[in-house]
């Protein structure tokens, strides 16, 4: 049986526990775009493996946030694409995509500001 409203202590663990981990946020990230297949999403995401890559579109597939698109043709053709209830997180990737932004600008800073520091 699937998870139990009662299951989280507030709607931001189960938010989390759908879209959190490493990799479905980025996923989630390239299939705003539109329909991408498995190779694309691996070469736009290098660090990912083939394996974890698979479960993270299985798990989104499951909840119902990713389609999986099977084309009858030889060889086999699959495309994933956000469903219309995937969508409705866009403003919410975006949101992290602007901040991860801003956390990145905060981070150079600090190491240059440490690098500056050695050289004195």
């Amino acid at each position: 049986m699937g998870k139990c409203v009662s299951d989280y202590g507030c709607s931001v663990e189960a938010a989390l526990d759908v879209i959190g981990g490493k990799w479905k946020g980025v996923v989630l990230y390239h299939l705003l775009e539109g329909k991408r297949r498995f190779g694309e999403l691996q070469r736009l995401m290098p660090g990912v493996t083939r394996r974890m890559l698979t479960l993270s579109l299985r798990e989104l597939e499951e909840e119902g946030i990713v389609h999986r698109e099977v084309y009858k043709q030889v060889p086999p053709k699959v495309e994933y694409s956000l469903t219309e209830y995937g969508r409705t997180l866009e403003p919410i990737i975006l949101s992290l995509r602007t901040w991860g932004e801003i956390y990145m600008q905060k981070l150079k800073r600090s190491e240059e500001n440490a690098l500056a520091a050695q050289a004195k």
